[in-house]
């Protein structure tokens, strides 16, 4: 960030909006926005408590199972399309569908399906993630070159091989950013099934703290969710980088 020709440190931007935070907070315009300092030292006193730690514990199970899924079924998907004409041209409409339908409307029959508990709402949280891990992971075999494939197979590679030595690897910025993005997505997965579904989680914090106009409460857990959010997205971001280094030329 540049401000009147002078590089400012990295997250200089995230204190800026501190500060013009904790100013409109200070003016008391509105109970929605209290000042940030409030909501920090909310933070602290509400991060120890039972009630916390259960709705951390709840959504991280269900946001870490819902992410596996995704990926452990999304990135082999994608790279079959990728490989595979024919179940590319299948496939590929209905993840374009899926990737651009408004989600939040099959809760419903999600419900309906798999009842009210935690399955539903892992189930919620993969199909928001999965669909975009496929179509990175399809367009990053498609990138592969092709004399990589010949060549494992002069060698003798068989598909299994294949699909695992050459295929995986080859694709893995496109993977990994696919992965990122669906990390993005998943979180908001989470917190819709957690409150359309079962109110549990982080989604009965929200659903306690705005019924009861605890706003600083309610800042501060979002807090904490955007900053593992945050954290995790950055985190492969770092891969994804290091990837793509190594992967310039293949």
């Amino acid at each position: 960030m540049k401000l009147f020709g002078y590089q400012l440190p990295g997250m200089s931007s995230l204190i800026l909006w501190g500060l013009l935070w904790e100013l409109v907070g200070q003016m008391d315009l509105t109970f929605f926005i209290p000042p940030l300092s409030e909501v920090i030292a909310t933070l602290f006193e509400t991060i120890g408590t039972p009630a916390f730690t259960k709705a951390l514990t709840e959504t991280a199970y269900a946001f870490l199972a819902g992410v596996f899924a995704a990926v452990v079924i999304g990135v082999p998907v994608g790279i079959l399309m990728g490989k595979n004409r024919l179940l590319d041209e299948m496939l590929l409409p209905w993840v374009n569908i899926f990737l651009s339908a408004p989600l939040t409307a099959l809760v419903p029959v999600l419900m309906v399906l798999f009842g009210f508990g935690m399955k539903s709402i892992i189930i919620t949280t993969t199909l928001f993630a999965i669909w975009i891990i496929i179509l990175n992971s399809r367009a990053g075999v498609l990138q592969i070159n092709r004399s990589l494939v010949e060549m494992g197979r002069c060698f003798g590679a068989k598909p299994w091989d294949a699909f695992f030595k050459i295929y995986l690897w080859a694709a893995l910025p496109e993977i990994l950013g696919g992965v990122r993005i669906g990390i993005i997505r998943a979180v908001k997965g989470v917190i819709i099934g957690q409150l359309l579904i079962s109110i549990v989680g982080f989604g009965a914090l929200f659903e306690l703290y705005s019924s009861n106009f605890l706003m600083a409460h309610f800042w501060a857990v979002l807090i904490v969710l955007f900053g593992m959010a945050f954290s995790i997205s950055e985190l492969f971001a770092y891969l994804e980088r290091r990837v793509s280094y190594y992967a310039a030329k293949r």
